[in-house]
């Protein structure tokens, strides 16, 4: 689950990045950053619910 989110969201990256995706907050190409920080925020979420 988590490689397929880092997936999704490396590539919403790079389309952004191609061509801005229009949704508020992120309508500029230098808004990418905000992509990561979403990502980074899921990572860290989908470790602290894992099951050991």
């Amino acid at each position: 689950m988590g490689k397929a989110i880092a997936v999704v969201l490396g590539l919403a990256m790079i389309v952004h990045l191609i061509k801005p995706i229009g949704i508020p907050g992120l309508r500029k190409r230098s808004d990418a950053w905000k992509i990561a920080v979403i990502a980074l925020f899921a990572m860290v979420v989908l470790v602290g619910i894992r099951p050991e």
